[in-house]
């Protein structure tokens, strides 16, 4: 049984009632008693209405359903469908955001961004100070810079690859800072002449930048400076200088590195991935962002022997072109993902039943973020005194008008000024998609940020046709006629509602954070399509994503694409369905062990060790950033070939069983690790199993329920 408090008709799980009542309040300046008060109140007004939301979810899905079972898809008799059942609706009439206060990460610069799960201290940490990152150790660490020639990485320092970083490093200069005459690999000598930057080449002339706005300022004396500080695109690019240094004695100019302005802003996330299925897993991630918060967050590790305490950056400084000194925010501004509509947690119960999480994290995370929003804090995150909340899995206008009144009633419970919280849009369901301007429209002195998530996106495309006929294999679905619509018409309907200058329009996950040179040669994708920002696993990567908005001037493609016109919604309303399904049964059989391999890699340490997002091995042995995202579109997947008679129960069971022994194999030197074989009958590989054989009828394909009721079980956690 979980201890409970007793607060009105709010049964508390203690380990919560305490992190709030000793940890929280103080220094809010709101009363325990005020503050319950209010917090029952909101639940017991909208926890009606937020079951009622979800409800129709289930009686949209099932008239699509009977639909699909009783026609054949033809897009204009299918279109009428949609408009008659209140699916897709008529279009509000053209508007402008108005949202205010808003910190310029969000609303002017365009960058990397970084998701990680808010509860790993040391992860938030390093996300939250990747907004400054060392360019020569992202590509020494990584394959951006080939090993071949004598170019190993190795375990020591070696020559011959710290020469080729340095090559790439005075040729990104060049590139994107490039010299009125001459090669900054050419440079023995940066110094400061009457605020003007002087580079001496080895020839003995002198040059300037060709573009002299790009120089900004410098550290140390003009003569001698320690950095040299340039911007570019609104990111700023330091030349860190000392020949006494290992690397610096190398250089002709005493380089020892180049720092960039890398991850501009961070979702620390409490949903997807993060497992939290209880009080005390929800209360590491709570505790987590109140350090963030207030300033205060540390972690101590163990490396190479010795105690390391990690802290929050402070903000850096240089000295400016007028004879002052400028200073640069150190750290990522941070959003925080709150949970979705759709699920309870057990850490606060009404009348022996689980309170919805997200009105929960509504009235628990502002409350968490009041020394930042107050400005009580020295090391703050927003200066426009705003918290961002990142809102996922929200289906359609109703669900995100359903948000924004739920801001409202936290705002006026915990006495903040309107419109303090403001809200992140992810477009991820399908619902959203068509109805995206009118989604936008329903919180337009709020939105700071709408995106697309493939990974859910399909996962939901997926479920809403599940009766509709069989899929194409699941590396085939970003080919077919709908991805490039949803990709496109995401930014247009963004641009259109006057994002630009406003708000981040955002992009997705590279999944492969060993695998950087494909990041670096192909996700120019992603801010040439109009994004200001997209998603990277990792600081390094944020590093090297860094340097694709020096080559494109964002806001400039912004303003080219609103002179275009958005793709059809006619195709984004064309499913990926397989016109042939003629496969072979190898090509089956493959397709169904990079499903289920992949579900099983990542279910177990879900549900066995709370990890809610990982590198995972995939059937290749390559590592993948797996969340719940990846596993809502394998499963769905498998089950969409399933109910179409694609593969058999039979098959997917032996290649689940011969995919566990795989993973076991994988996870084998991991002492945490419980194996899945060979029995096949703990609760991990059941979890696993009916995410695939139960996934039809999972709410929108969601694989939180199973994933949820799993860890609790392993817990012993049987309901109070």
């Amino acid at each position: 049984m979980t201890a409970r408090i007793q607060k009105g008709k709010l049964a508390i799980a203690k380990e919560l009632y305490d992190f709030i009542e000793n940890e929280a309040l103080p220094g809010s300046g709101i009363d325990s008693e005020t503050y319950w008060k209010n917090f029952e109140q909101v639940v017991v007004d909208l926890s009606p209405k937020n079951k009622a939301l979800l409800a129709k979810r289930d009686d949209l899905q099932a008239k699509i359903d009977e639909w699909h079972r009783n026609n054949k898809f033809e897009l204009e008799a299918y279109k009428a469908f949609l408009k008659e059942i209140g699916y897709l609706l008529p279009e509000v009439e053209d508007f402008q955001i108005s949202t205010e206060n808003v910190d310029e990460e969000i609303a002017l610069l365009a960058g990397p961004q970084l998701v990680v799960p808010v509860r790993n201290a040391r992860y938030c940490l390093n996300a939250a100070n990747a907004r400054w990152g060392s360019l020569y150790d992202a590509l020494y660490g990584f394959d951006v810079i080939s090993e071949e020639d004598g170019a190993e990485k190795g375990k020591g320092y070696n020559a011959v690859r710290g020469d080729k970083v340095i090559a790439f490093a005075k040729n990104f200069l060049n590139e994107n800072f490039p010299l009125a005459q001459g090669s900054h690999a050419d440079a023995t000598e940066y110094t400061v002449d009457h605020n003007k930057l002087v580079v001496t080449l080895k020839d003995a002339t002198q040059t300037t930048l060709a573009h002299e706005a790009q120089f900004v300022g410098y550290n140390g004396e003009a003569a001698a400076p320690t950095e040299i500080v340039f911007k570019n695109n609104g990111l700023h690019v330091i030349i860190e200088i000392d020949a006494t240094s290992p690397i610096g004695q190398t250089d002709a100019a005493g380089v020892k590195d180049l720092v960039l302005e890398a991850a501009v802003t961070t979702i620390q996330d409490l949903e997807d991935s993060i497992a939290a299925v209880d009080a005390e897993e929800k209360v590491e991630g709570y505790r987590n962002w109140l350090g963030l918060m207030k300033g205060t967050l540390e972690e101590s590790i163990e490396k190479n022997g010795k105690t390391v305490t990690r802290s929050l950056n402070k903000d850096r400084t240089h000295k400016n072109l007028i004879g002052g000194e400028t200073i640069i925010h150190g750290r990522s501004l941070m959003l925080l993902r709150n949970v979705g509509h759709l699920m309870t947690n057990p850490a606060i119960l009404v009348d022996g039943a689980e309170i919805y999480e997200g009105i929960m994290d509504a009235l628990v995370t502002p409350l968490l973020s009041f020394a930042d929003i107050k400005g009580q804090n020295e090391i703050k995150n927003s200066r426009k005194g705003s918290m961002y909340i990142v809102k996922p899995k929200m289906h359609g206008p109703e669900e995100v008008a359903f948000a924004v009144e739920l801001f409202e009633r936290s705002e006026q419970a915990l006495g903040l000024p309107a419109k303090t919280l403001k809200i992140g849009i992810m477009d991820e369901e399908r619902r959203t998609s068509v109805n995206l301007k009118n989604c936008i429209a329903q919180a337009k002195d709020r939105t700071i940020f709408i995106n697309t998530g493939f990974m859910d996106r399909t996962g939901d495309e997926i479920h809403t046709f599940m009766e509709a006929g069989p899929f194409v294999r699941k590396g085939e679905v970003k080919g077919q006629i709908w991805f490039p619509a949803y990709e496109n018409r995401n930014v247009m309907v963004g641009l259109k509602a006057g994002l630009r200058g406003k708000a981040q329009i955002g992009k997705g996950m590279w999944p492969k954070p060993d695998m950087l040179l494909d990041m670096y040669k192909t996700k120019t994708e992603h801010p040439d399509a109009g994004a200001s920002c997209a998603w990277v696993p990792s600081p390094a990567g944020a590093v090297i994503h860094a340097i694709h908005y020096h080559q494109i001037n964002v806001a400039s493609r912004q303003k080219e694409l609103l002179a275009t016109e958005a793709l059809p919604l006619d195709d984004l309303l064309t499913p990926p369905l397989a016109k042939d399904t003629n496969w072979s049964e190898d090509e089956k059989t493959k397709e169904l062990e990079n499903n289920c391999q992949g579900i099983l890699g990542y279910v177990v340490r879900w549900v066995d060790l709370g990890v809610g997002c990982s590198k995972v091995l995939d059937i290749n042995n390559v590592g993948l950033m797996e969340d719940r995202a990846t596993l809502r579109i394998s499963s769905q997947h498998v089950a969409n070939w399933l109910r179409h008679g694609i593969v058999t129960h039979a098959q997917v069971e032996e290649v689940m069983k011969r995919m566990a022994a795989i993973v076991d194999q994988q996870n084998a030197n991991d002492p945490e690790y419980t194996a899945m074989g060979p029995n096949f009958d703990g609760i991990a590989f059941q979890a696993a199993s009916d995410l695939i054989f139960k996934g039809g009828e999972q709410p929108s394909g969601y694989t939180e329920p199973l994933l949820h009721a799993a860890r609790l079980k392993l817990k012993g956690y049987t309901g109070d």
